[in-house]
Protein backbone atom coordinates (compact mmCIF):
# COMPACT_ATOMS: atom_id res chain seq x y z
CA UNK A 1 0.00 0.00 0.00
CA UNK A 2 1.32 3.19 -1.23
CA UNK A 3 0.80 6.72 0.72
CA UNK A 4 -0.59 10.13 0.34
CA UNK A 5 2.10 13.17 1.21
CA UNK A 6 -0.31 15.88 1.43
CA UNK A 7 1.02 19.94 1.07
CA UNK A 8 -0.83 22.21 2.57
CA UNK A 9 -0.11 25.65 4.37
CA UNK A 10 -1.68 29.17 4.13
CA UNK A 11 -2.35 30.97 0.88
CA UNK A 12 0.71 32.53 -0.53
CA UNK A 13 2.82 29.48 1.27
CA UNK A 14 4.42 28.88 -1.58
CA UNK A 15 2.14 25.50 -1.72
CA UNK A 16 1.71 25.58 -5.21
CA UNK A 17 5.09 25.99 -6.64
CA UNK A 18 5.98 23.55 -4.02
CA UNK A 19 3.63 20.94 -4.98
CA UNK A 20 4.32 21.24 -9.00
CA UNK A 21 8.03 21.34 -8.57
CA UNK A 22 8.12 18.08 -5.60
CA UNK A 23 5.65 16.60 -8.00
CA UNK A 24 8.21 16.88 -11.33
CA UNK A 25 10.66 15.03 -9.51
CA UNK A 26 11.35 12.03 -10.99
CA UNK A 27 13.54 10.15 -8.00
CA UNK A 28 10.06 10.27 -6.17
CA UNK A 29 7.99 8.14 -8.31
CA UNK A 30 4.74 10.33 -7.20
CA UNK A 31 1.11 10.24 -8.58
CA UNK A 32 -0.52 13.25 -8.98
CA UNK A 33 -3.99 13.31 -6.27
CA UNK A 34 -5.95 16.09 -8.28
CA UNK A 35 -8.75 17.94 -5.81
CA UNK A 36 -11.97 19.36 -7.18
CA UNK A 37 -13.58 22.81 -7.09
CA UNK A 38 -16.53 24.80 -7.75
CA UNK A 39 -14.19 28.08 -8.16
CA UNK A 40 -13.40 30.02 -11.64
CA UNK A 41 -10.38 28.48 -13.10
CA UNK A 42 -7.69 31.29 -12.67
CA UNK A 43 -5.18 32.98 -14.88
CA UNK A 44 -2.53 30.21 -15.72
CA UNK A 45 -4.37 27.14 -14.37
CA UNK A 46 -5.06 23.99 -16.47
CA UNK A 47 -7.96 21.34 -15.92
CA UNK A 48 -7.05 18.46 -14.47
CA UNK A 49 -3.37 20.21 -12.93
CA UNK A 50 -4.26 22.29 -10.07
CA UNK A 51 -7.85 21.06 -9.90
CA UNK A 52 -10.78 19.38 -11.82
CA UNK A 53 -12.83 22.27 -12.20
CA UNK A 54 -16.88 21.28 -12.11
CA UNK A 55 -19.93 22.75 -11.50
CA UNK A 56 -23.11 22.07 -9.09
CA UNK A 57 -24.28 19.80 -10.95
CA UNK A 58 -21.16 17.22 -11.50
CA UNK A 59 -20.86 18.14 -7.62
CA UNK A 60 -24.00 16.49 -6.33
CA UNK A 61 -23.66 13.26 -8.87
CA UNK A 62 -20.21 12.67 -7.48
CA UNK A 63 -22.11 12.76 -3.75
CA UNK A 64 -24.86 10.50 -4.80
CA UNK A 65 -22.82 8.07 -6.16
CA UNK A 66 -20.67 8.03 -2.71
CA UNK A 67 -17.59 9.42 -3.97
CA UNK A 68 -17.10 12.21 -1.81
CA UNK A 69 -14.34 11.97 0.69
CA UNK A 70 -14.30 15.55 2.46
CA UNK A 71 -16.12 18.70 1.36
CA UNK A 72 -15.21 22.39 2.21
CA UNK A 73 -17.83 25.29 1.41
CA UNK A 74 -15.79 28.99 1.75
CA UNK A 75 -18.37 31.96 1.43
CA UNK A 76 -16.28 34.27 -0.91
CA UNK A 77 -17.19 37.73 -2.27
CA UNK A 78 -17.93 36.18 -5.15
CA UNK A 79 -20.17 33.72 -3.51
CA UNK A 80 -19.91 30.26 -2.34
CA UNK A 81 -16.64 27.87 -3.20
CA UNK A 82 -16.42 24.87 -2.97
CA UNK A 83 -13.49 22.38 -2.66
CA UNK A 84 -13.29 18.53 -2.34
CA UNK A 85 -11.34 15.05 -3.09
CA UNK A 86 -12.86 12.02 -4.75
CA UNK A 87 -11.86 8.81 -4.67
CA UNK A 88 -12.23 8.55 -8.56
CA UNK A 89 -10.58 6.17 -11.18
CA UNK A 90 -6.95 8.24 -10.82
CA UNK A 91 -6.84 7.29 -7.12
CA UNK A 92 -5.06 3.79 -5.99
CA UNK A 93 -2.88 3.32 -3.38
CA UNK A 94 -1.96 -0.31 -4.54
CA UNK A 95 -0.22 1.37 -7.09
CA UNK A 96 2.17 3.55 -5.52
CA UNK A 97 2.70 6.91 -3.59
CA UNK A 98 0.57 9.97 -3.94
CA UNK A 99 1.20 14.08 -3.76
CA UNK A 100 -1.71 16.01 -3.12
CA UNK A 101 -2.06 19.22 -2.29
CA UNK A 102 -5.11 21.05 -0.07
CA UNK A 103 -5.83 22.42 3.64
CA UNK A 104 -5.63 21.23 7.11
CA UNK A 105 -8.77 20.37 7.34
CA UNK A 106 -9.34 18.41 4.16
CA UNK A 107 -5.75 16.45 5.83
CA UNK A 108 -7.65 15.37 9.27
CA UNK A 109 -10.54 13.80 6.56
CA UNK A 110 -8.90 12.14 4.34
CA UNK A 111 -6.53 10.59 7.42
CA UNK A 112 -9.95 9.48 8.59
CA UNK A 113 -10.75 8.08 5.78
CA UNK A 114 -7.46 6.47 4.57
CA UNK A 115 -5.82 5.41 7.90
CA UNK A 116 -2.70 7.60 10.02
CA UNK A 117 -0.49 5.16 8.47
CA UNK A 118 -1.31 5.90 4.67
CA UNK A 119 -1.28 9.87 5.37
CA UNK A 120 1.81 12.16 5.39
CA UNK A 121 1.79 15.58 6.16
CA UNK A 122 3.50 18.24 4.34
CA UNK A 123 3.27 21.72 6.15
CA UNK A 124 4.86 24.58 4.78
CA UNK A 125 4.92 27.85 7.22
CA UNK A 126 6.23 31.22 5.94
CA UNK A 127 6.11 34.59 7.84
CA UNK A 128 3.00 36.95 7.66
CA UNK A 129 4.59 39.82 6.07
CA UNK A 130 5.65 37.77 3.14
CA UNK A 131 2.62 36.02 2.81
CA UNK A 132 1.25 39.46 2.19
CA UNK A 133 3.70 40.31 -0.16
CA UNK A 134 3.18 37.53 -2.23
CA UNK A 135 -0.61 37.12 -1.70
CA UNK A 136 -0.86 41.06 -3.48
CA UNK A 137 1.88 40.10 -6.17
CA UNK A 138 -0.65 37.31 -7.35
CA UNK A 139 -3.79 39.17 -7.39
CA UNK A 140 -2.00 41.86 -9.56
CA UNK A 141 -1.68 39.23 -11.93
CA UNK A 142 -5.52 38.22 -12.19
CA UNK A 143 -7.36 39.90 -14.89
CA UNK A 144 -9.49 41.15 -12.52
CA UNK A 145 -7.63 41.50 -9.21
CA UNK A 146 -9.95 40.53 -6.07
CA UNK A 147 -8.27 42.48 -3.17
CA UNK A 148 -11.03 41.70 -0.57
CA UNK A 149 -11.27 38.29 -1.50
CA UNK A 150 -7.09 38.54 -0.96
CA UNK A 151 -7.69 39.82 2.35
CA UNK A 152 -10.41 37.29 3.50
CA UNK A 153 -8.24 34.23 2.38
CA UNK A 154 -4.98 36.08 4.70
CA UNK A 155 -7.29 36.15 7.75
CA UNK A 156 -9.48 32.70 7.66
CA UNK A 157 -5.64 31.37 7.24
CA UNK A 158 -4.79 32.98 10.93
CA UNK A 159 -7.23 31.08 12.25
CA UNK A 160 -7.94 27.68 9.87
CA UNK A 161 -3.73 27.12 10.67
CA UNK A 162 -3.29 28.10 14.24
CA UNK A 163 -0.96 26.96 16.47
CA UNK A 164 -3.95 24.94 18.54
CA UNK A 165 -5.30 23.05 15.02
CA UNK A 166 -1.62 22.42 13.82
CA UNK A 167 -1.23 20.27 16.94
CA UNK A 168 -4.27 18.81 17.22
CA UNK A 169 -3.62 17.61 13.67
CA UNK A 170 -0.67 15.96 14.81
CA UNK A 171 1.65 18.28 12.23
CA UNK A 172 4.67 18.61 13.96
CA UNK A 173 7.66 19.11 11.35
CA UNK A 174 7.63 22.00 8.95
CA UNK A 175 9.43 22.90 6.11
CA UNK A 176 9.81 26.95 5.73
CA UNK A 177 9.55 28.48 2.68
CA UNK A 178 10.49 32.40 3.21
CA UNK A 179 13.65 32.51 1.18
CA UNK A 180 14.90 30.52 -1.67
CA UNK A 181 12.16 28.35 -2.77
CA UNK A 182 15.03 25.61 -3.95
CA UNK A 183 15.76 25.03 -0.55
CA UNK A 184 12.25 24.08 0.88
CA UNK A 185 11.88 21.74 -1.99
CA UNK A 186 15.19 20.08 -1.50
CA UNK A 187 14.46 19.60 2.00
CA UNK A 188 10.90 18.24 1.31
CA UNK A 189 12.39 16.09 -1.38
CA UNK A 190 14.72 14.16 1.09
CA UNK A 191 12.19 13.86 3.68
CA UNK A 192 9.93 12.30 1.32
CA UNK A 193 12.94 9.69 -0.02
CA UNK A 194 13.56 8.86 3.79
CA UNK A 195 9.89 8.22 4.06
CA UNK A 196 9.82 5.91 0.97
CA UNK A 197 12.71 4.43 2.04
CA UNK A 198 10.90 3.77 5.52
CA UNK A 199 7.96 2.09 4.43
CA UNK A 200 10.28 -0.11 2.11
Amino acid sequence: MGKIFYVMGPSASGKDTVYQEVLGREELGLRSLVLYTTRPIRANETEGVEYHFVDEERLAQLESEGRVIELREYHTVQGIWKYFTVDDEELDLEKGDYLAIGTLVSYGKLREYFGEERMEPVYIEVSEDVRIERALKRERKQAAPDYQEMCRRFLADSVDFSEEKLEKAGIGKRFRNDGEKEECIEEIVGYILEQKDFIR
